[in-house]
């Protein structure tokens, strides 16, 4: 059996995938993979165009027809998630805010964090960039952004992993692995498990895997990349709790209240 995997290129993917790519993990599917940012998987999912796809939460609440959750492989914050900054302190109602594509979840949680305000979509290694020129008042940081803003004098003017921690005592879902809902379920059992087992070997070789996703860190250096991809590949990735799964809950609750998403299926893939 033949399946397209597809990633991002981004540090903690590249971790986690390490094994798997290299073949360090046995299976008998015949595993090519594709890497893109993540809003392009997102709109790709929408045809179904891989098997098994890196894919935003916000997305997933929208082609729930299409894909299952795996229980393993999810980006989630615990601590630390999405921040909003600026070169000043700034009010957020009705300012001019780069996003890093319509889909992503950290849209989705500035969405629902701030009333009104004029979305600005571009990739998300442009944000800074544009908020240092002046072509937006503020930028929604995702990926190495998080950990990288005040390197250019830009200040954090909402965290909103402490906007979410203020609501919901859980565990904030960023990203999620989804898996074709039409592949055969022995097909489906095996990738998980060879995800699962990548990612296990990634946690148990830190250095060996670190090394490898250094290719992905965009000018990060190895402490850094370090810090990064175990901030999003960790116990949650490696097999999903049930505080992730509420956490998920919550974010499309809350969004279904404000009339933005409906409640999708939570068909995770144990």
């Amino acid at each position: 059996m033949k399946i397209k995997v597809a990633h991002t290129p981004d540090a903690d993917d590249a971790f986690m995938f390490y094994a798997m790519t290299h073949g360090k993990i046995d299976t008998w599917l015949e595993i090519e993979h594709v890497i893109e940012d993540i809003e392009t998987l997102n709109r790709k999912a929408f045809e179904g165009e891989y098997e098994v796809t890196a894919i935003s939460a916000h997305a997933y609440a929208l082609l729930d027809d299409k894909y299952r959750i795996l229980s393993a492989g999810a980006s989630v914050g615990d601590g630390y998630g999405p921040v909003v900054v600026a070169k000043k302190k700034i009010e957020l109602k009705g300012s001019r805010i780069a996003v890093p594509g319509k889909y992503t979840t950290a849209n989705l949680l500035l969405k629902l964090a701030v009333n009104d305000f004029e979305p600005v979509e571009m990739s998300f290694d442009k944000v800074i960039e544009a908020v240092l020129n002046d072509e937006c008042d503020a930028g929604l940081l995702i990926h190495e952004g998080q950990i990288t803003y005040s390197d250019y004098g830009l200040l954090c003017i909402l965290d909103l992993w402490e906007w979410w921690g203020e609501r919901f005592n859980l565990p904030l879902p960023l990203g999620l692995n989804a898996i074709k809902r039409d592949l055969d379920e022995d097909s489906q059992s095996e990738f998980l498990r060879a995800m699962r087992e990548s990612i296990r070997y990634a946690l148990e070789n830190v250095d060996e895997a670190i090394e490898y996703a250094m290719k992905y860190s965009r000018g990060l250096d190895r402490e850094r990349a370090k810090k990064f991809a175990l901030m999003y590949v960790n116990e949650y990735t490696y097999k999903m709790p049930e505080s992730v799964v509420d956490g998920l809950r919550s974010l499309y609750s809350l969004a279904e209240k404000k009339g933005i998403l409906r409640m999708p299926k939570l068909d995770v893939l144990e």
